[in-house]
């Protein structure tokens, strides 16, 4: 049975979630919201949505929608995934949560109260891909995890626009908090939770992180490392490192050409993916869950993770 999912604002990420949603028989998107009733009407129009709300509180109410997915500006996820939650809806919110661990246990408490299902929007997570490179790391296929290497970056001015919200401070901001979270993510998902972490960054002249570098010290002497940036080329990349050997990832996040390579001494091994959406994914397994049909791979532990890691790291760069 297909959920009924509605977008909280007209963002430009709405368009991949609806892409996934549309090749899926698990994900129907009913409603879009706006704070402008023109911009709704028009979103709604132009992607054969069939409901438009002129605020987020009218779609809120909205008998018929069962998931709510929030990618609004940082600083605006917890007050409106509490909301969700409390308007009886289950939540995906676009990452990051947010960097305060307190702040994402009080909305899993409310949802789990309330017996409805929350996530945190890592969709690269839900791809074949990452679950392959974990696999061979747990079968050893590098020997002994040793460090943890990811990069991402991009020029946000140059594609986006200097007025971007992820320049603004009071909307939580940030490199880090924008593109670095991705680099958080793969390090924890190979080397565990951090015991460790130190950071450093160069804030731009609107007050936010524009480059930020992180070292993040894991169990059995695992060292991860990254650098993420809003003035930087264009990369996204991942390398496993092992005694034995390495996994390089050259799109570990967007996943247009899914591929890892397993490089040891006596050559390189081309281990080829399909292709899948991770946006189809990560909604098919919502819907799963809120079915009671298979576990949230994305739940509780891995979004308090995830914010107490970029907490402190912000703490060390301050």
């Amino acid at each position: 049975m297909s959920l009924r999912w509605a977008f909280l604002s007209t963002a430009r990420i709405n368009r991949l979630v609806l892409e996934g949603a549309r090749e899926s028989d698990r994900a129907d998107v009913i409603a879009v919201a706006s704070r402008d009733a023109a911009r709704a009407e028009a979103y709604a129009r132009d992607h054969q949505i069939e409901r438009a709300y002129a605020s987020y509180d009218a779609l809120l109410a909205d008998s018929d929608v069962e998931a709510v997915y929030i990618p609004l500006p940082n600083s605006m996820h917890v007050e409106w995934t509490l909301r969700a939650l409390e308007a009886g809806k289950h939540v995906l919110c676009e990452k990051p949560f947010s960097r305060h661990a307190e702040e994402v246990e009080r909305a899993f408490d409310v949802a789990e109260s309330a017996g409805l299902v929350l996530s945190e929007g890592f969709m690269w997570r839900h791809n074949p891909q990452a679950a392959k490179v974990s696999e061979l790391v747990a079968e050893g296929a590098i020997g002994r995890l040793r460090v943890v290497r990811v990069a991402m970056s991009f020029q946000l001015a140059t594609v986006h626009g200097e007025h971007d919200a992820r320049f603004r401070p009071e909307l939580d901001g940030g490199a880090l908090m924008d593109v670095g979270c991705y680099c958080v993510s793969a390090i924890r998902l190979v080397a565990g939770e951090p015991e460790r972490a130190k950071g450093e960054q160069i804030v731009g002249e609107s007050g936010v992180d524009v480059v930020f570098a992180g070292t993040l010290a894991c169990a059995d002497d695992v060292v991860g490392h990254f650098d993420c940036g809003f003035v930087l080329p264009r990369r996204g990349e991942l390398e496993v490192i092992g005694e034995a050997g390495s996994l390089f990832v050259p799109d570990p996040f967007h996943v247009a050409a899914p591929g890892i390579e397993l490089r040891r001494q006596n050559g390189v091994d081309h281990i080829a993916l399909e292709r899948a959406n991770s946006y189809q994914l990560e909604l098919e397994n919502i819907a799963d869950a809120v079915r009671g049909e298979a576990p949230l791979l994305l739940g509780r532990d891995d979004a308090v993770g995830q914010a107490r890691t970029i907490d402190a790291l912000y703490r060390s760069a301050a």
